[in-house]
């Protein structure tokens, strides 16, 4: 059975279904498999997605790694950096999901986007949603964690966007070098500059990530950029 359009589409389709029905994410995923002629996105998902981005780029991360993942709104940023995790903890590590943006439902409804029971991974998975949210905060509530988790920070810009936290170039240092000592995996994603044109670039880059104040992007120790189907990801020089 072939698809009507590239799974990352269907995926975009959902999300618009979602947000136009003002239904569940998990929902509008399993409408979207229904008309493909699936009886749920799950189905759909294990017979496509055998072999994700997020399967081919999570054997190339290692401890100590600081992870951008930048996309448009829409892009798949947050599912990826998701479907990372996911990966982490298939090799049972545990994962932290830092956010200021969505609600515990909303992550949860994400895990169901990507074809994922959140129940399989209760033990591994915890979500941060604290007000207080900066490096500061991030590295005292990791203090114990072990050698291997992935922790995703949604997003980037946020860090300091409250005049008594340090500058971002001063927290992401302090991420960089407790990610080292502690043999963490730090994936954060990143909003894209209004600038970055499509039509011109297929996929944006470290130029076009949206920097409200200055931050040396050679911290980060590898990319991932999406945009419609592409994935990029590489190391960064």
């Amino acid at each position: 059975m072939k698809l009507s359009a590239p799974i990352y589409h269907l995926k975009r389709n959902a999300r618009a279904l979602s947000r136009r029905q003002k239904i569940p994410l998990h929902q509008a995923l399993d409408t979207i498999a229904a008309i493909e002629g699936f009886p749920s996105w799950s189905l759909l998902a294990a017979k496509y997605e055998a072999t994700t981005p997020a399967e081919k780029l999570f054997p190339r991360l290692a401890p100590g790694d600081l992870v951008l993942v930048g996309a448009r709104p829409g892009h798949g940023k947050t599912l990826m950096s998701l479907e990372l995790a996911v990966q982490a903890m298939k090799a049972g590590h545990p994962a932290t999901f830092f956010t200021l943006e969505y609600t515990e439902k909303d992550v949860l409804d994400r895990f169901h986007a990507i074809g994922i029971d959140p129940a399989d991974f209760a033990a591994l998975f915890e979500i941060d949603r604290s007000d207080t949210i900066s490096a500061e905060h991030i590295v005292a509530r990791l203090a114990d964690a072990p050698s291997g988790m992935l922790v995703v920070i949604d997003y980037l810009q946020i860090l300091d966007q409250k005049r008594e936290t340090p500058e971002l170039m001063v927290q992401v240092r302090m991420l960089q070098a407790f990610a080292r000592t502690k043999g963490l995996i730090f994936v954060f994603i990143s909003q894209i500059d209004r600038s970055y044109d499509p039509a011109m670039k297929s996929c944006p880059d470290l130029a076009d990530i949206r920097l409200p104040n200055a931050l040396d992007l050679t911290l980060f120790s590898k990319t991932c950029f999406l945009n419609n189907d592409e994935v990029r990801f590489q190391a960064v020089a």
